[in-house]
């Protein structure tokens, strides 16, 4: 009898706890359901946009690796880099884009869809390399616009330490434009010595240093 009346005490407990505390525990189940399915929806989602830019890009790449590209294409491509651009900004699709943009405008003689499509990049893109990159191209096109000082400003600041040496380069090439040679001799010859411990190369480079007359300049 006693462990009855302990049974009976225990079922009594648990339908006086459900009484108190049934409806928050339904609440709370119905809102960890809707979470979870909200989740997987939100994952469906993300998936369905990265196939989506995934098929973009693949259309965008396809154009822009062609040997010969007519304006029709051009067009095209740019279409494809826009929507890239707009429709998933802030991806690495979109940063891709922006600069394979900017190397076809350059292609097209237009600079100034080329700094439109690297800004973006430079502002907004949540990833330093891709950043470097663009600030790369972007002092590229300041220099041949004959705006080397806007060019160092673009180069001033953190950058990746894996595009230090075409970033040394660059600068390199800014203040040959300046007419500041020995600077031009000290970031190209730091450029040099970069790529030499980094493994990479950089074309032109000792055929610059020789420009400016570094008779022992390393090979």
């Amino acid at each position: 009898m006693a462990e009855l009346r302990s049974e009976e005490e225990q079922l009594d407990a648990i339908k006086e706890w459900w009484k108190s505390n049934g409806t928050a525990l339904l609440v709370g189940i119905v809102v960890a359901v809707a979470l979870v399915l909200g989740w997987h929806a939100w994952q469906r989602h993300q998936e369905n946009q990265s196939a989506e830019a995934s098929v973009t890009y693949q259309q965008l790449i396809a154009i822009a690796a062609s040997d010969s590209i007519d304006d029709k294409a051009r067009a095209q491509a740019f279409e494809l880099a826009d929507k890239l651009e707009s429709d998933h900004g802030g991806t690495l699709y979109a940063d891709l884009a922006g600069l394979i943009e900017a190397k076809l405008a350059v292609g097209a003689n237009d600079d100034a869809r080329a700094r439109k499509a690297l800004e973006p990049v430079i502002a907004d893109s949540e990833r330093p390399y891709m950043q470097g990159l663009a600030k790369l191209e972007l002092a590229r096109l300041q220099i041949a616009a004959k705006d080397a000082d806007s060019a160092l400003k673009t180069l001033d600041g953190s950058f990746p330490e894996a595009l230090e040496a075409q970033r040394q380069a660059v600068r390199g090439d800014a203040f040959v434009a300046l007419d500041r040679n020995d600077d031009a001799r000290q970031a190209y010859q730091e450029a040099q010595n970069l790529a030499q411990a980094s493994d990479q190369t950089l074309y032109g480079l000792q055929l610059k240093l020789d420009d400016l007359g570094v008779e022992d300049a390393t090979p």
